[in-house]
């Protein structure tokens, strides 16, 4: 099915292209397509708990125009961790309006040993700070935040009232 889908984006942006009058390619159902630092991804939304939870826990890849887009019904202090992550991972947190609030590199963290519990092994990861409110955060592949001269108080473009409405 990733393949499929992977296959699915490029195409349909290259049709939107071609086609007169067509101003934003759409996205595939569950997905949100984003412009962060003058490069297009498509990011994969989850807005529900269960979702967020998760995140891009046991994924072993992150494309180099993918990741994942949260959405959370208010604006809060946020903190993320990378809780059964595989690969590295570079997060932005977003205020309401998309504004950029903070940024951060999160490797890869040892995972949990056999003699941990769930809890000491939730205790010990690094903890990742929204510093300030934020509604959204976009995790990308870990080193892309390199390549995309992004700054706090820079705007991200979010379909904010689609989002609102999906997330739970």
């Amino acid at each position: 099915m990733t393949g499929v889908l992977a296959a699915a984006v490029p195409l349909a942006l290259a049709a939107c292209v071609a086609t007169p009058g067509c101003s934003k390619p759409s996205a595939p159902e569950g997905y949100e397509i984003v412009e962060i630092g003058g490069r297009t991804f498509t990011l994969e939304v989850v807005a529900d708990p269960a979702t967020r939870e998760r995140g891009l826990g046991g994924r072993e890849s992150i494309p180099e125009d993918g990741g994942m887009l949260f959405s959370f019904p208010d604006s809060r202090l946020r903190q993320f961790v990378m809780r059964d992550c595989l690969v590295p991972i570079d997060i932005i947190f977003l205020d309401g309006a998309g504004r950029i609030v903070a940024m951060h590199h999160m490797p890869v963290e040892e995972p949990q040993r056999p003699e941990e519990s769930r809890l000491e092994y939730e205790m010990r990861l690094n903890r990742y700070s929204s510093r300030y409110n934020a509604q959204y955060a976009i995790e990308l592949k870990g080193g892309m935040l390199e390549n995309l001269n992004l700054q706090p108080g820079q705007q991200i473009d979010l379909d904010t009232k689609r989002l609102a409405e999906i997330t739970e």
